[in-house]
């Protein structure tokens, strides 16, 4: 209903204040319009992104019977057009061409859209998302194809196991509960079932949103840049003649598991390899008691990892890999804590023993009572990450905010559940107590039951069993499990106490290159931004004989994770105190990072140095991660297909690259000794390229770089030598020949997978500032262009889109295409046809429109890093390329504001169309089982000039290499 201008001003909610982060300079104000639309108003001046998001209390429950994803549909359509804004898909177009981005969900009860832009376009964004809700625009034309997204969209979650298992979950209860339902929603459920009733689906659409889709039971976070107030006047202006009809914010009481969904075991056949456990129990939800945080703290004991824990005592005997403890699913009606194992095929063998542990476990916990100093520690962690919280993508802070605002009073909307400070025994002996075998269920999953099974879930044809459990039964496997000693953790000494900041005199806007030696080189970055006391480490150990091989890569690969492994009961208590590190393969060794509160890193960071210093195989741990490392390779094959195809492009262009059918063909005969043998000589010859930035000073920087060297290189018996000058690390890419077009027809990896991707990768140039403008400027113009016509237009697959590549400073750009409808090759065809259309917009694009362009993507340059990861991200990345162009968006900047539109089009013409003379272009095609049988006409299809890739590695190692940036930046310096 339309509001006049007399009673357009909004409540101002003046007498309940907002409690926020000590930190957090922004300002934020509720608001309660006329139409009793609640808006929560963000003002922070320092902005570059402004963003609104827009939660409605209505979800998949509310579906209609028969007509399941009817939700989930709505959210589509709304973002089709407005009767305002009716051009199709124009809100996404604009949003595009402004350097935004947007999205939506739709959950059990709520459904949330939510969208970013750049700040100079944020009115007319905001006035356009707002017509969503006042007359959307619900075309007869777009249903059709909008049902075929959803479709789409289902598609690729079918053989995806967490869809899966989700799934079941929800088939094993009660039926007459919306739990139980189909939420998604797929082109059965949509259309073929209700044509066939003679239901006319659009109609049920309609009658869905004005059933639903009322003011009062929306909530609208709005993120802007300007004063509270200016935003408070737009806001107003905007969103008052969304229609408010009252309605009641749909409930649904009850529990979705009766006593006789309880007390099952299910064995159910996954897709992927390996064993997991979820054992489940339907609890008090946490949400009515927040501030008491009754599953946090039983989540944070049973999924401890510290020696005494159920983990702990998991790992000893073999059995497990990996242990999460927590709240699931929580709504203001019901909710699940759920405790999911990883299991070794050991642990498989010994589930009872292991579900044994967990109950004993879980007695001792019920046994021992709630621990006060636990609970304070707890609240210490949580108010620490709380107040020094780092900023996040505007975005992704509104969606979370707007996601709960019914949930918690306002003065709690921006702490939520995350700051426990009420310490009550009674209530968290009350959920522990309910974590019993007479509450419990378990879906125990495995490869290992195929052909053992009897029943099939409807919707993701997941094969399982069901079998009734007793309390009595429960009790023998608690008997069965081996005597280890359980305890509960001691106390942290991770938790960090000082969050003094450091007094920087050299405010270097750039990292400098603060140390150099035979054996590392040093660089460093002051926090002068984000004025947090945290810090950022990160370590690549460049070490030659790390990938020079598949055998050299797998045996690389599972001493890094043997480090974590050996490490884990140490270091765990750091993450759980807001210390986080990791270890992985780099491209040239082995990297390590370290992120979080500074004042006990240092701690850490020894911790793990030395463990490499002092590093010895366990045959018995070593059994287990390759037995884990074997799954993961064998897993690749399960991969959505367009990561297969992009991991066949990598193939072709990354020198030093392997096939994981060759690493898993290689881990297959490794045994204990051979990476005994390997380790040593992996790290015998190694550099160490340091970054280190935030709340750290020049001369603890320095510190910590030679006290790794001190470890690692001056002993007595050194463990590590510098490089041979000859050994210094480059990444070399492949160079495309000019004016070939170069195609490889893969089968699909997993023969059930319908699915069929394209990737159709055009590589342009080596790192450039005028090129690179051309080419990103490009990309922006035709981002959006991709999206419409080969998703929305021609619906050939969900997966839809088009992003620059950077291999080592090498730029090119990937259209990526996901499809079950169309094969590779009818799909790489519109591509060429995309191109041709993105010609003659060019060519014919205004001056108006350049500009405009040009502006937008200045404004994406000069966006400022929102926190100390991000900014420490990007330098990193120019220190691991060599390019060392810390000035990038400056400079890169400065050749925007020169770029003439002419120069644009001679670099599409020369590059990119279709027939452009200095062309280098490559496409994967990656079948699916039904578009197999075209593979062959495809490939005979191939024009004269264009050339079939038989043997990725053989081709790869005909072509000639770039010249590589890094190898330059280490004579340079």
């Amino acid at each position: 209903m339309a509001v006049g201008t007399e009673s357009a001003k909004a409540t101002v909610d003046e007498g309940n204040e907002i409690l926020k982060p000590r930190t957090d300079k922004r300002e934020y104000r509720r608001i309660v319009l006329k139409n009793s639309l609640v808006v929560l108003l963000i003002s922070d001046p320092e902005t570059d992104k402004c963003a609104a998001s827009m939660n409605v209390s209505v979800g998949s429950f509310s579906d209609p019977q028969g007509l399941d994803g009817l939700a989930h549909f709505l959210e589509h359509m709304l973002f089709y057009a407005s009767e305002k804004y009716p051009e199709e898909h124009g809100f996404m177009k604009f949003v595009s061409e402004h350097g935004g981005s947007t999205n939506a969900y739709t959950s059990t009860e709520d459904t949330n859209y939510h969208f970013h832009i750049n700040s100079d376009s944020f009115h007319e964004t905001l006035e356009r998302f707002a017509q969503f809700f006042i007359k959307p625009l619900m075309s007869a034309d777009a249903t059709m194809r909008e049902i075929k997204a959803v479709d789409s969209e289902h598609q690729k979650n079918l053989l995806s196991d967490p869809w899966r298992i989700s799934q079941l979950e929800k088939h094993l209860s009660r039926e007459d509960h919306p739990y139980h339902k189909f939420g998604t929603g797929n082109l059965d459920t949509l259309h073929v079932q209700p044509e066939a009733k003679g239901i006319d689906i659009r109609s049920e659409l309609i009658k869905f949103y004005d059933k639903y889709y009322s003011a009062n039971v929306m909530h609208l976070v709005v993120y802007g840049k300007e004063n509270l107030d200016k935003t408070q006047g737009l806001v107003e202006e905007l969103f008052q003649e969304i229609p408010n009809t009252n309605k009641g914010v749909p409930r649904f009481p009850g529990q979705p598991c009766t006593p006789d969904h309880l007390q099952v075991l299910v064995k159910a056949v996954p897709i992927r390899k390996g064993h997991k456990l979820s054992v489940s129990w339907p609890v008090t939800p946490s949400i009515h008691h927040y501030e008491e945080a009754p599953c946090r703290y039983i989540g944070r004991l049973i999924g401890h990892k510290g020696e005494g824990s159920l983990y702990h005592a998991l790992k000893i005997k073999g059995w497990a890999t990996s242990l999460y403890a927590g709240e699931a699913g929580s709504k203001m009606e019901y909710s699940f804590f759920n405790v999911s194992i990883d299991l070794t095929d050991a642990g498989h063998e010994c589930m009872q023993q292991v579900l044994g542990l967990l109950f004993t476990y879980i007695q001792l916990l019920q046994q021992s009572g709630v621990c006060q100093w636990i609970f304070d520690e707890l609240s210490a962690i949580c108010e620490a990450e709380f107040h020094y919280q780092a900023k996040i993508e505007p975005i992704s802070y509104a969606t979370r905010i707007s996601s709960k605002m019914m949930m918690y009073p306002t003065k709690h909307w921006l702490v939520r559940s995350s700051l426990p400070w009420r310490f009550n025994p009674a209530i968290v002996q009350k959920v522990l107590d309910e974590l019993s075998p007479t509450n419990v269920r378990i879906f125990w999953k495995s490869n290992k039951f195929e052909g053992q099974t009897e029943k099939v879930e409807p919707w993701y044809n997941t094969a399982y069993s069901l079998e009734k459990i007793t309390e009595f039964t429960i009790q023998e496997w608690v008997q069965s499990a081996p005597d280890v000693n359980l305890r509960l953790p001691t106390r942290n000494d991770f938790i960090p106490t000082d969050f003094s900041l450091k007094d920087v005199k050299d405010k270097d806007i750039f990292p400098v290159l603060l140390r150099k030696t035979p054996f590392s080189r040093l660089w460093y970055k002051p926090d002068t931004k984000f004025f947090k006391p945290k810090a950022y480490i990160k370590m690549d150990f460049n070490c030659p004989l790390a990938v020079s091989s598949p055998h050299a890569e797998v045996l690389s690969n599972i001493f890094v994770w043997l480090l974590v492994d050996y490490l884990n009961e140490y270091a765990y208590y750091a993450q759980t105190a807001g210390l986080h590190y990791g270890l992985s393969l780099s491209d040239n060794g082995f990297e390590l990072y370290l992120v979080g509160f500074n004042h006990k890193l240092r701690i850490l960071l020894e911790a793990v140095i030395q463990k490499i210093a002092k590093f010895q195989v366990k045959p018995d741990r070593f059994s287990v991660i390759k037995e884990t490392v074997t799954k993961a390779y064998q897993n690749h094959k399960f991969r959505q297909p367009y990561h297969q195809a992009m991991t066949y492009c990598s193939l072709v262009l990354q020198d030093q690259s392997w096939p994981w059918t060759e690493r898993l063909d290689a881990l297959s005969y490794l045994e204990a000794e051979d990476l005994a043998n390997f380790v040593p000589m992996l790290l015998s010859r190694t550099f160490v390229e340091c970054y280190i930035a935030g709340n750290v000073d020049k001369s603890e920087a320095e510190s910590m770089v030679k006290h790794i060297e001190d470890v690692l290189f001056n002993d007595p018996k050194p463990i590590c030598r510098p490089l041979f000058p000859s050994q210094i690390m480059t990444n070399r890419v492949a160079e495309l020949g000019t004016g070939n077009k170069y195609f490889y027809h893969q089968q699909g990896s997993n023969p059930s997978d319908e699915n069929s991707a394209l990737v159709h990768y055009i590589q342009v140039h080596q790192d450039e500032f005028s090129m690179n403008i051309e080419l990103q400027i490009f990309k922006l113009i035709a981002k959006q262009a991709t999206f419409h016509q080969l998703r929305t237009i021609e619906q050939l697959g969900y997966i839809t889109s088009l992003s620059q590549r950077n291999d080592s400073g090498v730029y090119g750009l990937q259209f990526f295409i996901q499809s079950s409808v169309k094969g590779p090759g009818h799909i790489d065809s519109r591509v060429e046809s995309l191109l041709k259309d993105l010609e003659s917009k060019l060519y014919n694009m205004s001056d108006e429109e350049f500009k405009s362009h040009v502006t937008t993507l200045i404004d994406m340059k000069l966006e400022k890093h929102k926190n100390l990861s991000e900014e420490s991200w990007f330098y990193w990345g120019e220190i691991q390329n060599g390019t060392l162009k810390f000035n990038r968006k400056e400079a890169e900047v400065a050749a925007l504001r020169e770029l003439k539109k002419e120069e644009l089009v001679d670099f599409f013409d020369e590059y990119i169309k279709v027939d452009a003379p200095k062309k280098k272009s490559m496409s994967i095609c990656v079948y699916g089982n039904q578009h197999l049988k075209e593979m062959a006409s495809d490939k005979d299809k191939i024009s004269s000039t264009s050339i079939e890739i038989e043997d990725i590695i053989g081709f790869r190692n005909s072509l000639p290499l770039y010249g590589s940036l890094k190898g330059c930046s280490q004579l340079k310096l």
